[in-house]
């Protein structure tokens, strides 16, 4: 009998020297470092997907974003990204900040819609041009195109990780009711997964798209769609489009899907 006791009082005493102290609970800035990169499967998600080639209207991990949220109809994310943001906007709202998405999952037929526009000149560019008078050298021409939008088959908007946030002009987001949205996604975009991924070029990005403050990723999701471009997306593989063949002279896959921000990409990329 004396043996068991002796047995429970060194079974106790050796649980309680091995009990974790209760931690706080994470600031915003670490619940950022703790949310998980989700795993993104090939099987689920193929390099189609990653290409556009679905229709989010009927896939099954997509959801439509009532218009509480949005500013109009018919705008798609997948249902990840939908549920982060909406944890996000409600804390926007706490703060007097209200976040209203413009833009959301384009597949590769609107993307080729917005492009062809702008290649035939029906949809201006900068200052109202018409790039097919502006720049009559395709490879020009796609570049200028390049600044704001991608090709077909190469963008982020494909994936549902990615939105546009409340308006389309930079130079909105550097003062008033800009800049707070702007402050407020800086400080706190990354505790809910969302990072800027066209931050001003410079020495760290010297190459893809003109800075974009209204253009918020998804982390967890979009990093592996990110290196699953980066392993088996080509430039060779971009076409279906008028002005495609610029893809391989440019160089689209290196200098514009992964010309992004460095600190959307995780840490194994």
């Amino acid at each position: 009998m004396k043996n068991l006791f002796l047995v429970i009082f060194l079974s106790l005493l050796w649980n309680c020297s091995n009990t974790q102290p209760v931690s706080d609970p994470p600031s915003k800035g670490e619940e950022a470092k703790a949310i998980p990169k989700t795993v993104v499967p090939e099987s689920r998600y193929p390099l189609s997907y990653v290409m556009g080639q679905f229709d989010p209207t009927s896939h099954p991990d997509f959801i439509k974003i009532p218009l509480k949220h949005a500013d109009r109809e018919g705008l798609f994310l997948h249902k990840d990204t939908y549920s982060a943001f909406q944890k996000m906007h409600a804390a926007a709202l706490e703060d007097g900040v209200k976040l209203v998405i413009r833009s959301a999952t384009r597949n590769f037929a609107s993307q080729k819609r917005i492009w062809e526009a702008k290649w035939n000149g029906t949809r201006k560019i900068e200052n109202g041009k018409d790039a097919s008078v502006a720049y009559p050298v395709p490879e020009d021409r796609a570049l200028k195109i390049l600044e704001y939008s991608s090709m077909p088959g190469s963008s982020r908007h494909h994936w549902g990780t990615d939105i546009d946030l409340n308006n389309f002009n930079n130079s909105w987001f550097e003062s008033g009711e800009g800049l707070k949205i702007y402050n407020w996604l800086l400080a706190n975009g990354a505790a809910f997964g969302f990072c800027q991924p066209y931050t001003a070029k410079g020495s760290e990005r010297p190459h893809g798209y003109n800075e974009e403050r209204w253009h918020w990723s998804y982390m967890p999701l979009s990093q592996g769609l990110t290196e699953q471009a980066r392993r088996n997306l080509k430039d060779e593989m971009i076409g279906g489009f008028i002005g495609s063949e610029t893809a391989l002279e440019i160089g689209v896959v290196e200098k514009y899907v992964l010309g992004i921000n460095s600190g959307c990409l995780s840490s194994s990329n």
